[in-house]
């Protein structure tokens, strides 16, 4: 069961890749965008910690 899931969601992935790049990379921009605002939130907590 848990490698048709898989295979769908991958299936599911390269649909939206190949009908709608401009969306896609929209998600991508999104996900990098909160990544990036989550390292640096981390970076200034671990920072603050050590400035004391």
């Amino acid at each position: 069961m848990k490698k048709v899931l898989i295979i769908a969601g991958v299936a599911l992935l390269l649909f939206v890749l190949v009908t709608q790049p401009e969306s896609a990379a929209g998600w991508v921009r999104g996900i990098l965008g909160g990544l990036r605002y989550g390292a640096e939130a981390l970076i200034t907590f671990v920072g603050g910690i050590f400035r004391r």
